[in-house]
């Protein structure tokens, strides 16, 4: 006879509290590496489709990109450990097997549908395609990294979709779910989702968790008796009957939020993640992210314009389409080694526009492209220490590589000229360029004299920001993260020169609390890439054809 060997699962404090209290509208604000995919999302899409057959839910990710590389891959592996077998129970990106079963309603394609045995489909939502959510019939909404969710979007395209089909489904508490998560956002427009707080009932929850206790209580009381042989009493099993129905009940009115720090998790992260979280982070990312603290938002940086909305996502879906959702899936390497061919917002018959910044232990390159009335902060670039000018331009022109118009429009100041220490004897100025040719890279210099004042560049950008200067920056999130980082963390100072930006920490030994990457010198780098495009503006053959001048 066959035996199913049990075994046993390891859920901390939150993970097992979300999942006991089961309420229809869950919202958990929780610092990285608590579990939240892992241990909170995948049970939570587990149940909905085992438990609903042939349904449709949705999982809601900010960015295609980010599902291929963060939701998918982490709800795929918490199944397999718990015993799920892609190919077997499920397949991602592909018609289901013969032998499944088929979903009440059949999408369209399975190119962005995971499909399990019974029927069950979670549809894949990415707010950077457009329609994804159009036609939909849903069951239940599972939305990862909420801070980055266009609420405008979820609000008008996906919410409305999340009606079910109560005549299959109406029994359940979990019909029409939606689980929210999210680290602790650090801006205003991210944090659509923390008003749940509020609407959570207190006593509610309190009462679902004693029924819950209550319902453990009597099946551990009837075990007993079943273990000696004891006749189960009739009441027993009829208070059993109307617990359950009275927790269902609850269940699907209850909204419960939570927030919880990293440290949560303390049992399976050690003591030396959080260390190195402390010493990787920037204090605002490591209070808000790690220990998921509410902050307020500085309004006073030399950036003081710069908001949410001058970010953008650039990904080129087609591109990681083509790859196919289940080879992706299967490869990780591929997504790790993207260069530009996955970027969406990149001309590539135009030059590269760049600014630099040079210093002994960090130099930079921040590269844009502008497009109308926009200047596109395609990616920023750093190396550190011993790695110098020439690895970062030798990075620089791998991850462009199959750029058809190889042209660099360098913008440098007078910052470049006469300076050695971050290369050899010759100068910034011309290190750069000589590694950009033998690369096979052409360079336009374009000399922008001396630095311009502090007070006059803090106004002229942030008038860019509010739309007052012929040229808008906007920056694509994913491959600038530090750079806005350190943008959005700049403070100003006043000393003998008058109003200025902060650099004072530039000079100080790197530390646990405070990276090279996080300070101004890459911000430096962008004033003279933004400088140079707006007030030094480039026209190559292609861009003057393109504006009707040729």
């Amino acid at each position: 006879m066959e035996t199913t060997e049990k075994k046993q699962i390891y859920f901390n404090k939150p993970q097992r509290l979300t999942q006991l209290i089961g309420a229809n509208t869950t919202v958990i604000v929780a610092g990285r590496r608590t579990g939240k995919t892992d241990s909170i999302a995948a049970p939570f899409v587990l149940r909905n489709m085992q438990r609903m057959p042939g349904s449709t839910g949705g999982i809601v990710v900010p960015t295609f990109k980010h599902g291929l590389t963060n939701t998918i891959p982490g709800l795929l592996a918490a199944w397999k450990r718990w015993g799920y077998i892609e190919g077997v129970h499920y397949v991602v990106g592909k018609k289901p097997l013969k032998s499944f079963a088929r979903p009440i309603t059949e999408p369209n394609d399975y190119e962005h549908v995971i499909s399990f045995y019974n029927g069950s489909i979670a549809i894949i939502i990415s707010q950077d395609r457009p329609g994804s959510s159009n036609s939909l019939t849903l069951s239940w909404l599972l939305v990862d990294e909420a801070k980055f969710i266009n609420y405008d979007k979820l609000k008008d395209e996906t919410l409305p979709a999340n009606g079910g089909i109560k005549s299959h489904f109406g029994k359940h508490s979990f019909n029409h779910s939606i689980m929210i998560l999210s680290d602790m956002p650090q801006t205003k427009k991210g944090s659509w989702f923390m008003h749940y707080r509020e609407k959570m009932d207190a006593d509610l929850i309190a009462t679902i968790e004693g029924t819950v206790y209550e319902i453990w209580r009597i099946k551990e009381r009837i075990r007993a008796m079943r273990s000696k042989g004891e006749p189960i009493p009739e009441y027993l099993k009829g208070k059993l009957r109307k617990l359950d129905r009275q927790l269902n009940q609850m269940r699907s009115v209850a909204v419960y939020y939570r927030e919880y720090s990293s440290i949560e998790n303390l049992q399976l992260l050690g003591e030396n993640y959080i260390k190195q979280m402390k010493r990787d982070l920037t204090p605002l990312t490591f209070q808000t992210s790690i220990l998921c603290r509410r902050l307020g938002i500085a309004k006073d940086g030399f950036y003081s314009s710069m908001r949410e909305g001058h970010k953008y996502d650039g990904n080129n879906n087609d591109y990681l389409e083509s790859l196919g959702l289940d080879v992706a899936l299967r490869h990780p390497d591929i997504l790790e080694t993207m260069t530009a061919q996955a970027d969406g917002d990149i001309n590539p018959d135009a030059p590269i526009c760049i600014g630099m910044d040079y210093n002994a232990n960090i130099n930079w390159i921040v590269c844009g492209q502008p497009s109308g009335r926009r200047l596109n902060v395609l990616k920023s670039f750093f190396v550190k220490f011993e790695r110098k000018i020439p690895a970062l331009v030798e990075d620089f022109c791998r991850y462009y590589a199959g750029h058809r118009n190889k042209t660099v429009v360098y913008y440098y100041d007078a910052t470049a000229l006469g300076s050695n220490y971050a290369v050899n004897d010759q100068d910034f100025h011309y290190n750069v360029v000589k590694e950009f040719e033998r690369h096979g890279w052409r360079v336009e210099s374009v000399y922008l004299g001396n630095p311009m004042r502090h007070d006059e560049k803090y106004l002229l950008i942030n008038n860019a920001f509010a739309g007052k200067q012929r040229l808008m920056p906007f920056f694509n999130r994913s491959n600038n993260d530090d750079l806005i980082l350190a943008i959005q963390t700049a403070g100003v100072s006043n000393g003998r020169n008058g109003f200025r930006k902060d650099k004072s920490g530039e000079k100080l030994a790197e530390s646990e609390e405070d990276l090279l990457e996080h300070r101004t010198d890459g911000t430096d780098a962008f004033d003279t890439l933004y400088i140079g495009c707006e007030k030094f503006p480039f026209h190559d053959s292609f861009s003057l054809s393109m504006s009707g001048v040729l």
